[in-house]
């Protein structure tokens, strides 16, 4: 049996993006982590240390592994959220320097749409069309550079990076949860499973792990604990909770997160044109929410017939012997009562 998921509305909808939002604003200072305290060169084994012990250390906490048809789908978001993505997004960002993988990743909206049509049968939604537009030109304000060129494989990788993790956006939602499984014990079996797959590449292209020191240990253990376990939980839990596409447009907030930590933290200078790009990004994030928020909407019922406050309107009738039997000509068939119409409010998508 699996648990079906449904959109809510209201102060829950904005309180569950706003928790959700927390997931790629911490993925933002995973750049910085990376440069700062983490053996370069090492994307693999990176993306190794991030996903493989989080997962492991989920399955020990929740003690809870997948079953029958799950063992399959578990498999594949896993390799869709973590196994394809991380080393898709790390080829990109070493062959494309100047910010362009961050632009590619921003794409990621747009493949969740196109998705969301076909496997979620959602209809497309020209506002959040545009919204994710937006979010792309002002990623790229950010992020770009006018030295930056071009890499082919860099590019593909950063596009394929882009829909893996938008597919497993869309069916995170469409598959929905097993009866009494919750959202910390599906990012165990994603970790886990997307750790699997990337453990012999780290092998078989990077070799022997390097050797690290504390500073390193430090940095391993913020990315996987904070920047994986608990950042990809309040991720699916936002998915389950949200249209997927509402939680997909958050994706932009990543980059903007990066180039604010690296201002903050690392001194890096931001130019009238990016601090311009940081507002357009937030501004195509918010209107991407705001489009695809789901609205009450008011359905009128037929107001209850004369008929039926007969008995309401009858006077009570007083005997002179509260005993005696009172004669009836007709008997009166039984009136059902129906309550004052009221406008019911339904959850429109």
């Amino acid at each position: 049996m699996t648990t079906s998921i449904t959109p809510r509305t209201g102060d829950s909808y904005a309180g569950t993006l706003a928790v959700t939002a927390l997931t790629p604003i911490v993925w933002g200072s995973t750049y910085a982590i990376t440069t700062e305290f983490l053996p370069p060169d090492r994307p693999l084994f990176t993306a190794l240390m991030r996903a493989l012990p989080a997962g492991l250390a989920l399955l020990v906490i929740t003690r809870v592994l997948p079953r029958g048809n799950w063992i399959g789908r578990a498999a594949v978001l896993g390799l869709l959220n973590i196994g394809a993505f991380f080393p898709l997004l790390f080829l990109a960002a070493y062959r494309l320097p100047g910010g362009v993988a961050g632009v590619l990743g921003a794409v990621a909206p747009m493949f969740a749409l196109g998705l969301a049509t076909v496997v979620l049968a959602e209809k497309p939604n020209g506002r959040k069309v545009i919204a994710g537009l937006i979010g792309v030109f002002g990623v790229a304000l950010v992020v770009l550079r006018a030295n930056a060129q071009l890499d082919t494989v860099g590019v593909i990788a950063g596009l394929a990076g882009a829909a893996s993790m938008a597919a497993g956006t869309v069916l995170t939602q469409r598959w929905g949860r097993p009866e009494g499984v919750g959202p910390l014990a599906m990012t165990g079996w994603q970790l886990t499973a997307g750790g699997l797959f990337i453990l012999p590449l780290a092998f078989l292209i990077e070799g022997a792990p390097p050797a690290l020191d504390s500073r390193a240990i430090g940095g391993y253990l913020y990315i996987g604990i904070i920047g994986t376990a608990a950042a990809y939980w309040l991720w699916l839990r936002g998915i389950s909770k949200v249209p997927a596409t509402s939680v997909a447009f958050l994706g932009l907030l990543s980059p903007v997160s990066a180039a604010v930590i690296g201002w903050i933290a690392l001194g890096q200078a931001l130019s009238p044109l990016q601090m311009a790009g940081l507002v357009i990004a937030l501004g195509g994030t918010v209107f991407g929410q705001m489009a695809g928020r789901p609205r009450a909407a008011t359905v009128n019922v037929a107001a209850p017939t004369a008929s039926a406050s007969v008995a309401a309107q009858t006077a009570p009738v007083t005997t002179a012997a509260a005993t005696a039997p009172v004669a009836v000509a007709e008997r009166a068939e039984p009136v059902t009562i129906s309550e004052p119409a009221r406008p019911v409010l339904a959850t429109v998508r």
